[in-house]
Order: C-alpha cells, then sequence, then structure tokens
C-alpha cells in the first residue's frame, strides 16, 4: 500500500463489528474511524473525508439508506452497504441510492475486505486500455469521456458518476457493439464471481443509474443497451472515437 494509508470509515450500531473491523482492517494497513449511529456517520464523514464508507442500514437516527442518499448529495465515495435484511429488494435500495456493493449479514470479515480492495482497486484505476485513444478523449454524439480524468461530459456539463459507475462504462465503450454477460461484468468491475442469481442484479442497478445519467430517454436507451438472454453492451461506435 501507499505510505498515505487509505481511510475507512466503519458505520455500524454494533460495537463489536466495529472492533472486529477495526482491528482487521488496521491490521491489514488501513487507517479505520467508526461511527455508531447515522448522525454521527454525516458528522465523522464531513470531517475526515475517508477513502470508503461500510455503512450498516439498520441504524438508531438516522438508517443507512438515510446516510447514502445524504452522502451522494456531496460525495462519490465509494459506499458498501452491510444488511441483514432477507427481502433481495431492501438489498437492493442501497444499490438505487448510489452504494456501489453490498455484504449481507452474517458475514466473513475475509469477504468483506476482498470487497473493499476490489472497489478501492477500480475507484483509483488508472486507464491503460489501448482501444482508447491516447488522449484519453473519447466523444460519443453529445458525450465526452476523458479516461484519464475518470469524467463525463453531456453536452458540456459534467455528470458526476461514482468510479464504479465510471469503470463499468469505461469497460463497455473498451469493446463497443460486444455484449458482456452479467457474470463477466461483476468479475470484471467488482472483481468477484457471482455465487447467486442476486449477485448479478448490482450490474443491473449499475445499468439503470448510468442510463439514467446518460441516455436522453433511459426508458428507451440509444447507447447502453441489453443483449437479451445474455447482458449489456455500448452502441458500436467507428468515427466517433476521436482524439481531442
Amino acid at each position: 500500500m501507499d505510505n498515505q494509508k487509505e481511510k475507512i470509515l466503519i458505520v455500524d450500531d454494533e460495537t463489536s463489528i466495529r472492533r472486529i473491523l477495526e482491528t482487521r482492517l488496521s491490521m491489514i494497513g488501513y487507517e479505520v474511524i467508526s461511527a455508531a449511529d447515522g448522525e454521527e456517520a454525516l458528522n465523522t464523514f464531513r470531517k475526515e473525508y475517508p477513502n470508503l464508507v461500510v455503512l450498516d442500514v439498520m441504524m438508531p437516527k438516522l438508517d443507512g439508506y438515510g446516510v447514502c442518499q445524504e452522502l451522494r448529495k456531496e460525495s462519490d465515495v465509494p459506499i458498501i452497504m452491510l444488511t441483514a435484511l432477507g427481502d433481495v429488494s431492501d438489498r437492493i435500495t442501497g444499490l438505487e441510492l448510489g452504494a456501489d456493493d453490498y455484504v449481507v449479514k452474517p458475514f466473513s470479515p475475509k469477504e468483506l475486505e476482498a470487497r473493499i480492495r476490489s472497489v478501492l482497486r477500480r475507484v483509483d484505476k488508472i486507464s491503460v486500455n489501448h482501444s482508447i485513444p491516447t488522449s484519453g478523449i473519447i466523444n460519443i454524439g453529445f458525450l465526452r469521456i476523458d479516461t484519464n480524468k475518470r469524467q463525463v461530459y453531456k453536452n458540456n456539463e459534467r455528470v458526476r458518476l461514482t468510479g464504479m459507475e465510471f469503470s463499468l462504462l469505461e469497460l463497455l465503450i473498451s469493446k463497443t457493439g460486444e455484449a458482456f454477460s452479467r457474470s463477466s461484468i461483476l468479475q470484471e468491475v467488482w472483481g468477484y464471481t457471482p455465487e447467486r442469481h442476486v449477485d448479478t442484479r448490482v450490474v443491473d442497478v449499475h445499468i439503470s443509474r448510468l442510463r439514467a445519467k446518460l441516455e436522453d430517454d433511459p426508458s428507451n436507451p440509444d447507447l447502453i443497451l441489453t443483449a437479451r438472454g445474455t447482458g449489456y453492451l455500448f452502441q458500436r461506435i467507428t468515427d466517433t472515437l476521436k482524439n481531442s
């Protein structure tokens, strides 16, 4: 790891979970701070500016969904939700509000550590894709994608993407016109193999979020298309890749 430690904010009302994660994450080189409820989480975040937030759903004062909503108003910080809820739709809610991934309680600390490493690696990733112009600028109709700065502009206005949203977009545009399965997207972007069918819903929700931000009509997308029975693809582009 770099000399400057990456900072993780753990938000959970269970003292035992906070202590276990503080100990384990500190041992593998992270700086760890914690909060016991949603309001404390927001205050701590604004003081400490962590690199990633591990966020429990069920908490007093302000639940994890509320914290996630507030964080997304002001930051693109990676968020991993912890949830003990059994209903799949409840797990997906956090993703729809802007979380990057979720882990279901009870969980293995090793699994969470792997998810943290994967998310931080993707967010910090520098593009080395040789199919992208050396300038790092891709112009596609009304979109301008800067792969070096990891920024997207729509009609010359900046569109805020989370790190994982950008990594997903970058994967799709690396092979325009070619379909990626949900499983392969999960492996390439999130760094793990789906164990259950529901795991790939992470991909579906992120695709929906990208469409909402980039498409003129998200319900009838022109850019990010569904490959029926397979997964997703970005429209085939030829003369729209230009150095800038």
